[in-house]
């Protein structure tokens, strides 16, 4: 016995060591990015031309002298030809949005699509590359908020999903006028779900009283530490059957083509599966996509970066560090049962 409380305190402290080192490293990280950053906060990358550079890369190695030689000239010549002439109709912007339980990245969001929507034209579009499994009914509602700016702009709306966009990813997926997925991205998982531990027993086990005073019959109904009334969880529970039937009305406002009494269950499916319920158009990667579009129109990708506090940094980092690690323990609970 003596023996596994060694292991066990053996195995905390060196947690606690890995999390003190990858902290220590996020925060020197954060420090040498803003110090990189400082007095640009948005920035725009075309990407045009890195997928030249890629290809020019290769055909480097693949052609010969003489045809690489040939290529490079035949290339400036339409480079120039491409100068002298009209601009190329319609933009694409790209935008990445990667979700948190709280939707922090609605902080950039916002900037990112007052920004394109300072300069965008008829024609243009903007591509957001989404990964979210949902959280915070307010914050997802304000990040899908955020996408129907665009919409009331009319500027075409693009979403594209490559591993998740559920339930609040899916609220903001489905404001886009076409949503692309890859064959197993998740998607849907319209529900709403509300989890309220309740130590009111234990209180009274230990002889300890809790006293909650409140003006108003529903001002609270499940609670914490107060005693769970049949009354209160009926309340409760009309009060997430109502959020339910919002995220629903939200889905068929801007799908009506869905059905939606049979995709609004909580479940989720794969790309292949959301194509034939009509939760996503296609089925594409991003990076095919924006391919696909690179050599008709000009790909700027936008980027913005909030100044933070240095209490913020630290804080985000730890935060995403025990998402990590939390997620890393989740997937290999559940191994046997997702893995292929």
């Amino acid at each position: 016995m003596e023996f596994i409380y060694e292991i066990g305190l053996f195995a905390l402290k060196t947690v606690f060591i890995v999390v003190g080192v990858l902290l220590t490293a996020a925060f020197l990280f954060q420090m040498g990015s803003s110090r990189n950053r400082r007095g640009t906060q948005m920035e725009v990358e075309k990407l045009n031309s890195r997928f030249k550079s890629f290809r020019r890369h290769l055909q480097g190695h693949l052609l010969g002298k003489k045809q690489f030689k040939n290529l490079q000239k035949a290339e400036k010549k339409q480079r120039k030809a491409e100068d002298t002439g009209d601009a190329r109709p319609g933009r694409v912007f790209v935008i990445d949005f990667v979700g948190d339980v709280r939707a922090t990245a609605v902080q950039s969001l916002r900037e990112e699509i007052t920004a394109i929507l300072s300069v965008a034209q008829a024609g243009d579009e903007v591509v957001v590359r989404l990964e979210s499994g949902g959280g915070l009914v307010t914050s997802y509602g304000l990040a899908a908020s955020q996408l129907a700016r665009l919409k009331e702009a009319k500027i075409k709306l693009t979403i594209c999903v490559d591993k998740i966009a559920a339930s609040g990813g899916y609220m903001m997926a489905c404001v886009a006028d076409e949503i692309i997925a890859a064959p197993f991205a998740v998607v849907g998982s319209i529900g709403v779900i509300a989890q309220v531990p309740n130590f009111n027993r234990v209180l009274k086990k230990n002889d300890v009283d809790y006293r909650e005073v409140t003006a108003g019959e529903f001002k609270r109904t499940v609670t914490v530490f107060g005693e769970i009334t049949e009354h209160g969880m009926e309340k409760f529970k009309e009060q997430i059957e109502g959020t339910h039937l919002l995220f629903k009305n939200f889905v068929s406002s801007h799908r009506p083509r869905v059905d939606i009494a049979k995709v609004a269950t909580g479940e989720h499916w794969y790309g292949t599966q959301a194509v034939e319920l009509g939760l996503v158009d296609r089925l594409l990667t991003s990076d095919d996509y924006l391919f696909q579009r690179y050599p008709t129109a000009d790909v700027f990708r936008v980027h913005y970066h909030g100044r933070k506090k240095l209490r913020d940094r630290l804080s985000e980092s730890a935060s995403e560090i025990l998402h990590k690690t939390l997620l890393k323990l989740w997937t290999d609970a559940n191994r046997t049962r997702f893995d292929l």
